[in-house]
């Protein structure tokens, strides 16, 4: 039994809301049981220095938790400079989200995915690049209205999930208290059609086996199609 009560192969409960912030391109809030992320998208008509003149848009993130996110409060990284863990969450948000996109297409144009992590209870960068790919499309759905591109920048859905070895079986969707005594961590960065963007997967204490592997492979699958039908109905609305 799941301390959560849940399924091996059960999500968590999975809203999207978006429209949440007046003044970004393109907005939302995920949550992810008790893991809530406000992810916003900020269009900006410029590259990094090394993208100039050669036609291709960027897209890049930001990720931060808030003080009391966590059980106890945190010093804001704004006064005590970015952690490790912060920046390698951060590149993986921009990596995932680049693997759906078009940067031809987009043109020479940067967009910024800002993860704010409200609440977390375990998946905050999953959850991240779930989300972050909503915002990403609405921004792109304004380029798109206002005639700014001529084709559709975003190839695929792109979408992320957790997955672990606790108390010897294979389960989806790691919320804190599994994830703080898994055998084995992982996570799985995957697009709409199924494709695999990054895994990142680690032992925390016995090695796991392939047949381990395998099994929370399928589970991400399983996982990942239900978060892409997710953003598909967030934006529909």
């Amino acid at each position: 039994m799941r301390p959560s009560g849940r399924a091996a192969d059960a999500l968590r409960p999975v809203s999207i809301e978006t429209g949440v912030s007046a003044h970004a391109e393109g907005s939302c809030l995920i949550r992810c049981g008790r893991t809530h992320v406000l992810c916003t998208a900020s269009l900006e008509p410029r590259v990094p220095p090394f993208l100039r003149n050669t036609g291709l848009g960027w897209v890049t993130a930001e990720y931060g938790m808030l003080p009391r996110a966590t059980t106890s409060r945190n010093q804001r990284e704004a006064k005590k400079g970015q952690t490790g863990r912060t920046q390698e969450i951060q590149r993986l948000i921009g990596r995932a989200l680049r693997a759906g996109l078009d940067r031809a297409a987009l043109g020479e144009r940067q967009i910024t995915i800002d993860c704010d992590v409200l609440q977390a209870d375990g998946g905050t960068r999953c959850a991240s690049i779930t989300g972050g790919w909503v915002a990403l499309r609405l921004a792109v759905n304004k380029l798109m209205k206002a005639g700014e591109v001529k084709m559709d920048p975003l190839m695929d859905h792109v979408a992320a999930v957790s997955c672990g070895i606790f108390g010897g079986m294979p389960l989806l969707d790691l919320d804190y208290a599994e994830d703080s005594e898994a055998g084995t961590d992982a996570n799985f960065v995957m697009t709409g059609r199924g494709g695999l963007v990054e895994i990142q997967a680690a032992a925390e204490g016995a090695t796991f086996s392939r047949a381990e592997f395998d099994a929370m492979l399928a589970l991400a699958e399983t996982g990942t199609a239900q978060l892409v039908e997710a953003q598909k109905a967030a934006i529909a609305g």
